[in-house]
């Protein structure tokens, strides 16, 4: 079983108007602040605004190999989105409509 991490990703281009928004009416705060991230603690889960073209939210699994899990996802009629082999990760949108970031487990 892939765990999901309690991290959401939000892409906008308007990343310090959406924190204080997220702030002012639900209270999260702030525990990081970048050129282009923001991450916010919401308790539940962390909202983290990244500074790119608005893509919707996105959720995060670990997977243990990256490359097996995305050739089942794609044979179960995913498609991969975007990748970063330097990380290693990729966004995929299930063929339900659910877009996620699968990131491949680092060193237990």
């Amino acid at each position: 079983m892939a765990p999901a991490t309690r991290d959401i990703l939000l892409q906008t281009e308007r990343i310090e108007e959406a924190a204080s928004f997220y702030e002012r009416h639900f209270g999260l705060t702030r525990f990081m602040v970048e050129p282009d991230m923001i991450g916010l603690e919401a308790g539940g889960f962390r909202l983290f605004l990244d500074r790119a073209p608005a893509y919707g939210p996105v959720l995060e699994f670990l997977v243990d190999d990256l490359e097996e899990t995305k050739g089942a996802l794609v044979a179960a009629g995913a498609r991969i989105d975007a990748e970063d082999p330097s990380i290693p990760r990729c966004y995929v949108t299930d063929a339900f409509g659910l877009t996620y970031n699968i990131a491949e487990r680092r060193g237990s």
